[in-house]
């Protein structure tokens, strides 16, 4: 019971969007998103930009919503995807500390024109999934989702959180262009890492609380 209690302490908006937003962020897909824009009019951009935020979104719903199922129906307890997931954001985390916001040179983006229907598929993989929601997402809302069972005040927070993520995974797309130019590539490297070191924490988090509940009397 104690256990029980522990995983619903900090189950508030505050808790799921830091979260969800510091895996289902699309500052790494940034270099790439602003590359395939190269060549696109601003209403093209946009488009882009709608397609890629409703993927993560969609993606985000459903860990919401069947992610209990799916680990039901492989016979996968929570407590093991927790670790699992654990370690799998541990790993996310590493990554994105030891990343670089890389937006492609000059030379680089002066490749043929492209039209929108030849980059709507690249806006969906692997802008939005993985590089935006990918399986570190999944896992951090699937847990999200169990810590809040028969808890509807928490799974409104959730949805919530996951709404307001939506909305600034857009914003960012959106404006990326002028953040990369108001961050430049050393800010961008800067934030990048941050979000890095709070998902690692939140991977070892989700390690400790995942062993504590499978081996309650070590």
């Amino acid at each position: 019971m104690a256990m029980a209690n522990l995983g619903m302490v900090h189950s508030t908006f505050q808790h799921f969007f830091i979260g969800i937003f510091a895996v289902a962020n699309n500052l790494s897909a940034l270099g790439l998103f602003l590359s395939i824009c190269d060549g696109l009019n601003r209403h093209e951009q946009l488009r882009l930009c709608r397609i890629a935020s409703i993927t993560a979104f969609i993606v985000m719903i459903i860990a919401m919503v069947c992610g209990g199922a799916i680990l039901d129906f492989f016979g996968i307890t929570i407590e093991a995807f927790r670790i699992a997931g654990g370690f799998l954001l541990c790993v996310s985390g590493m990554s994105m500390l030891n990343s670089k916001a890389n937006v492609l040179s000059d030379t680089d983006n002066k490749t043929n024109k492209k039209n929108i229907s030849t980059v709507i598929s690249v806006a969906i993989i692997p802008v939005a999934i993985p590089l935006t929601t990918g399986a570190g997402t999944f896992s951090t809302i699937i847990i999200f989702a169990d810590q809040s069972s028969n808890n509807y005040i928490s799974l409104l927070w959730l949805f919530l959180a996951i709404v307001v993520c939506t909305a600034c995974i857009y914003l960012i797309f959106k404006y990326s262009m002028k953040l990369f130019t108001v961050l430049g590539e050393t800010g961008m490297n800067v934030l990048i890492k941050v979000m890095g070191l709070i998902t690692l924490a939140i991977g070892v988090q989700f390690i400790i609380y995942g062993l504590r509940v499978a081996f309650p009397h070590v």
